[in-house]
């Protein structure tokens, strides 16, 4: 995320903990044991008609969808387009649909284990900072079981700081002891049991960066060689707050001497909200009177000064010998020429110096990280006769090229994911166990439910930094909207795209881009493979 200018008024944040009047999110994760609901966004007053025919559907795993009904466990009940537990627990994971004539709402919950030996479950905790002086509110309120809450306490550390108030609330200064794990506890009756909703915040306070100590730039003494009758610029810079100030000095006899100007200041804000100026001071026809004289450059601010200085010493004539200097320039550019040409072809040979230094070393990345599979294969799970091509390059030449002849490990859906699992459950734990996520991108490709694939691999290589991403364009993508933002952090050389007449021998530079992608690992090249692969289009 790049820096923006901040204003330099009062910053105020604001952590409220509230529910959702409707659950929007795709993928829910949940502590097990508390009361929680999923509503449908899209209801209106309307829609609660009783003959509108509403129905809520679960499936898990290898499981047929299941229709949910009162029935179908005490703890589930329905109310048109809500569907609420009484509590929500770990086996409750699952799909959940809602449909209401032609419309249609899915959701995927993943419901965690409570930390028994804390009052909060670190999964589930939201992270503010604050610094030092600024406005810091925190709120506990809960609007959709609001009728229902007996009372509510506000815990910081698990150690009780409010209690028995409807909506507990902290409004100050943030000071450095405010830092904390601060949780809003709600406690509410349901058919005779008692209840507790729990939200958590991780404040985190830091210093107060506002202001900085102005410095000047450069070393503290220059000495600058010049020439009797010429023209010198002497320019200080510094950085520093916006009402400080920067000015010249020098003696008194100099003071007078209508060849010295000061000129304007320049300044320009940095992109984390100070500034930087520049201010000059011109020498004009220079005398013998302006040697060896300081001329001192100064920043004032509120907490102190700081000073440079500049002498003026007369500019040794010698002139370099003519041929000394033809021969050294000669050198200087057939040397620049040699570095130019060496790094043009180490940028357009990179890929097979890598590879080459590999080999020659003997490398292997993956003997001591404690993973199973070198690359888990996200691709387009429907085979049909449009996407026929696809699903083959995925499952079969794939592996093919990658294992048999290149000796790596693949992760493929159809062949390794045990059927009658949880699937969820089970490919986030196969991608942990990967080195790699390679996507086979094609125009289809999120018309299939692997959504949680990329999204699970986008939070294992952006958040946690576990795992690496290779995007395969195997069909011409023009628009690629219907990615997640996420993936747009993912560097452009990760990005490969299939071309059937031009990558079907293993030294092609498909192949080797996508052997520079993956980890380096020691394997001997199987003898009986073919060095072209089966022909496929690119349509």
């Amino acid at each position: 995320m790049n820096c923006r200018e901040l204003p330099l008024t009062l910053w105020v944040l604001i952590f409220v903990s509230t529910a959702e009047s409707c659950t929007s999110r795709p993928h829910i994760t949940v502590v097990e044991g508390e009361p929680f609901y999923l509503k449908y966004c899209s209801c209106s007053p309307a829609h609660e008609i009783e003959t509108i025919t509403k129905s809520w559907y679960k499936s898990s795993g290898s499981q047929e969808r299941v229709e949910l009904n009162p029935r179908s466990s005490s703890r589930i009940a329905l109310h048109g387009c809500v569907l609420e537990f009484w509590p929500v627990e770990l086996n409750d994971t699952g799909s959940y649909s809602f449909q209401m004539e032609n419309y249609t709402q899915k959701w995927k919950l993943n419901v965690i284990r409570r930390n028994k030996h804390s009052c909060f479950t670190e999964r589930q905790v939201t992270s503010k900072t604050v610094e030092v002086k600024k406005f810091l509110q925190i709120t506990c309120e809960n609007s959709y079981y609001q009728t229902l809450v007996n009372s509510t306490s506000l815990y910081k550390n698990c150690k009780k700081l409010l209690e028995n108030n409807k909506n507990p609330t902290i409004k100050k200064n943030a000071e450095l002891e405010d830092q904390g794990y601060y949780s809003c506890v709600h406690f509410l009756h349901h058919n005779g049991k008692l209840f507790n909703i729990t939200k958590t915040f991780n404040i985190t306070i830091v210093e107060d960066h506002s202001n900085i100590v102005p410095v000047l730039l450069g070393p503290k003494l220059n000495h600058v060689a010049v020439e009797l009758g010429k023209d010198v610029r002497l320019n200080c810079s510094a950085l520093l707050n916006e009402e400080d100030v920067v000015y010249w000095m020098f003696g008194e006899e100099n003071g007078s001497d209508p060849n010295i100007h000061e000129e304007k200041e320049i300044r320009i804000m940095t992109s984390e909200g100070k500034w930087h100026a520049s201010k000059v001071l011109r020498i004009e026809n220079i005398g013998e009177n302006n040697l060896n004289v300081l001329y001192n450059c100064t920043v004032a601010s509120t907490g102190g000064t700081d000073t440079k200085s500049f002498i003026l010493v007369r500019k040794d004539m010698a002139d370099i010998p003519g041929h000394i200097f033809t021969r050294g320039m000669i050198i200087a550019v057939l040397i620049l020429v040699a570095v130019v040409c060496l790094v043009t072809v180490c940028v357009i040979y990179r890929v097979d110096l890598v590879l080459f230094y590999r080999h020659l070393m003997r490398r292997d990345e993956t003997l001591t990280d404690g993973k199973t599979y070198d690359a888990f294969v996200s691709y387009l799970k429907e085979c049909r006769p449009e996407n026929g091509e696809e699903h083959t390059f995925a499952v079969e030449i794939l592996p093919r090229v990658l294992e048999k002849h290149f000796g790596y490990k693949l992760c493929i859906f159809e062949r390794d994911v045990v059927p009658g699992g949880a699937v969820v459950d089970e490919i986030h734990s196969l991608i942990e166990k990967s080195r790699r996520l390679i996507i086979v991108l094609s125009k289809s490709y999120m018309s299939n439910e692997v959504r949680y694939e990329l999204e699970s691999g986008l939070h294992e290589a952006l958040v946690e930094r576990k795992i690496k991403i290779i995007l395969i364009e195997f069909t011409p993508v023009t628009d690629f909207t219907f990615l997640p933002q996420s993936l747009k952090l993912l560097k452009s050389h990760r990005v490969l795209k299939w071309k059937a007449d031009k990558s079907l021998s293993y030294n092609s530079r498909f192949w080797k881009n996508l052997l520079y992608l993956m980890p380096a690992k020691t394997a001997k090249p199987g003898r009986d493979e073919s060095e072209v692969l089966p022909v496929l289009s690119e349509s």
